[in-house]
């Protein structure tokens, strides 16, 4: 079953991490171009009825990327 996340800020003794990234930062610039909700669609078809909820896709595919522009080969390393 395809997962979606629906992120929202939450306040957490008055800190917020939006707040604290700075406004040119590359990932920031990269998210206000890159849209990738088409990944939902073209994903459908992979995930069963059934069962836990998956990683939303286009979480997984931010993950890939930055362990990619980051030359991240572990798992562990790019959770961290």
């Amino acid at each position: 079953m395809q997962g979606k996340k629906d992120y929202q800020e939450k306040r957490f003794a008055h800190f917020q991490l939006g707040e604290r990234i700075p406004e040119n930062n590359f990932y920031r610039r990269l998210k206000e171009v890159l849209e990738l909700r088409f990944l939902y669609g073209l994903s459908e078809g992979y995930y069963g009825n059934s069962g836990q909820k998956s990683i939303d896709p286009v979480v997984f595919f931010k993950l890939c990327l930055v362990g990619y522009l980051e030359n991240i080969v572990s798992d562990r390393k790019l959770t961290r």
